[in-house]
Parts: C-alpha cells; structure tokens; sequence
C-alpha cells in the first residue's frame, strides 16, 4: 500500500478513506464507496506514475544553411552578456537591453534556426509614437528622463519563443450544492442538495508561448501578449533584414514546468466552465497531467528600449505585431510628496470647512 495513507481521498468522490476494520477494506465516509487496498494502491500509483514521469515535448528546430550562416554575425554585450543576431552589414552599436554601447562582434558560430517567424507589422515611428503616449499624463515622471531619454534608439529585435502544443489529460470531482428555500406554514425553510460531480476528458492546446531569453523578462513577454499564430510564416533568413534576433538560451525543456502549469490551469477552467446550475461548486479532487507535446522555434518581433537614469536601467517592449506597450517609469519623489502634502491640507480644509458648518 502506499504510506501516506491518511492522505488518500476518495477516488469516488474525494473524501478522506479510512480503513474499515469489519470490512477489512477502505471505505469513504461521504459517498460510502468500499475499496479494497490493492485497488487503491493501483489507483494512487497509476496518478503518481504520470505526475513523476512528465512527458518532454518533442522540439521542433532547424539549421541554418552555409550561405545564411555565412551573412550572420553575432554581437556579444560585455555588460549584460546577451547574445544578438544580425546581418553582417547591420550595424549594431548599442545593447537593446541594457543600452551598453560598447558591443563585439564575432563570427556567427551556430545555433538552432527557427522554424517560425512573425514578421514586424508596427514599423519603427509607431513604436517611438506609442512610447511617446505612453510618457504622456504621468505627472511624477522626472523631466530629466523625459528630456535625456534616447527614445529614437529604439531597436527592432526578433524575441526567441518556444510556442508548445499539448493535450492535458483532465480528471476531476467537485462536490456541488443546490440550495434552496421556501416557505413551509410559518417556517422558512433551506434545503440544501449535495452532488457529486466527476469530469473526465482531454483538452488540447496550441502555440502557447514563452519566451526562450533569459535577457527578456517573463513577465514583460506575457504582458504583450497576445501575438496572432495565424500571422506565422515558415523562417527565411529575408525577414532578418534591418533587425536583430536574440539568440535562445533557454531551451524547451526548461520552460516546461512553467508551460505545464499554464495549460493546467487553463484545462482545469475549460472543465470548471462546464459544470452548471449549482450554487456552489467546489473541487475535492484533481489530476491533470499532459500527455503529449510538441514545441517548435519562432523569431516574434519586439521593438526595445533600453535607457538609463540615475544608475538604474529602464526597459520599454512593444509587441512588434500589435503596438501593446510595457515599460517601467521612474518616479520624482519630490514631485510626489508635494503633490500628497497638497492634497491632505486641502483635504484638511474641506473636512475643517465641512464641521464647522454642521458643528
């Protein structure tokens, strides 16, 4: 049997099981199913097995061609130590993610071409222009940042993702209620109906995203999304023409937890979406683990900024399909506690007006 008895729930209906000495076999106190322990342990082991042995995505990728390799130089940043992509005759003179001016360049020594592209549909002014909206109405922003920030420097850098496909298989039990109320003679009267609610199935996703950069902040990638896979094109090295490309060093198995967490979460939705006509719903027992899985390589289009103020490093992404904007501002301490003293003695004088009208 496995040890952590105490532990087991319920394959039925999610309650704990307790040995029942008469019966000699575990027995749930909730819906009174009766297992032997062998079936339990089949059970438990079986759930166990897939949790353990995560299934790897099969890992789509191409190589490069002599002549392609051969135009390709990379250009290494000593400052924060990304790798970036380019033509030979681009110039490349300054780091799109730390702004480090000084960068080598070296003779591309290879890595994995991807299988995908997305290509720049916001060219470079609408990218400066929705940086410049993106400055407007912040009235604590420092007016040297505004003034010394080198927006036009904006670079156009093809992000490495891995885009993964995957089926999660689902298995899972809610215990619903129905509540009800109604008047009997003087008496009102609740009723409360208890289910239980089992939902078995698969769920199958695709192209779903993370970036393959350790340069590139997650977070910044998830909040530009969405990009439109429909949009994807077979790569050809014509669409690196007058941009960079971030060189992955993150390969997809290293994302798979994170990737795996996000489609469960996502298929134990899909399966809560079905479940309807109950007051409460609760879940009491849930394995969703994935079964298959591929992933396959893509350049998706990123306008960067990177700027520096005051010692500390500001880094502005637009999504290069869509013009969505993330970035992080700094804040004029002075202009801020001003502003609040201002506010709290007018407040002060309202509040004081306001007593001595109704005192």
């Amino acid at each position: 049997m496995p040890s952590q008895l105490a532990n087991y729930q319920c394959p039925n209906c999610g309650g704990p099981l307790r040995f029942d000495p008469e019966l000699q076999k575990l027995k749930c106190d909730y819906c009174e199913s009766v297992f032997t322990a062998a079936e339990v342990e089949s059970f438990f082991s079986e759930k166990e097995e897939m949790a353990a042995s995560a299934v790897g995505f099969e890992e789509g990728a191409g190589e490069w061609t002599p002549a392609e390799a051969a135009n390709m130089r990379v250009y290494s940043c000593p400052a924060c130590g990304a790798q970036l992509l380019a033509e030979q005759t681009s110039a490349v003179s300054q780091c799109p993610y730390c702004g480090n001016n000084h960068v080598a360049a070296h003779q591309f020594a290879g890595s994995k071409k991807p299988e995908y592209v997305i290509p720049f549909e916001i060219n470079k002014q609408q990218a400066v222009d929705a940086l410049n909206a993106f400055y407007k109405g912040k009235p604590f922003l420092p007016a040297p940042f505004r003034d010394q920030n080198h927006i036009e420097e904006v670079k156009g850098v093809y992000v490495p993702f891995w885009l993964y496909d995957g089926t999660m298989d689902t298995d899972i039990v809610y215990r619903g209620e129905r509540i009800r109320q109604f008047q009997s003679g003087n008496d009102m009267v609740t009723e409360t109906s208890h289910y239980q609610i089992v939902r078995k199935g698969t769920v199958e996703f695709q192209r779903v995203p993370a970036d393959a950069s350790s340069k590139m902040p997650d977070e910044y990638m998830d909040a530009i999304e969405p990009f439109d896979y429909s949009r994807l094109k077979p790569f050809t090295s014509v669409y690196m023409a007058g941009y960079m490309a971030d060189i992955y060093d993150i390969d997809s198995d290293a994302n798979r937890k994170r990737t795996d967490e996000r489609m469960a979460n996502s298929a134990a939705q899909v399966m809560r979406n079905t479940v309807h006509g109950y007051t409460n719903v609760v879940p009491v027992r849930q394995y969703i683990h994935r079964i298959r899985g591929t992933a396959v390589y893509a350049f998706l289009p990123v306008w960067l900024l990177s700027t520096n103020y005051e010692g500390q490093t500001y880094l502005f992404a637009v999504n290069g399909q869509t013009g969505k904007l993330i970035g992080d501002l700094p804040t004029d301490a002075g202009r801020f506690a001003v502003t609040f003293i201002v506010i709290a003695l007018l407040i002060s004088i309202v509040m004081a007006v306001a007593l001595g009208v109704f005192a």
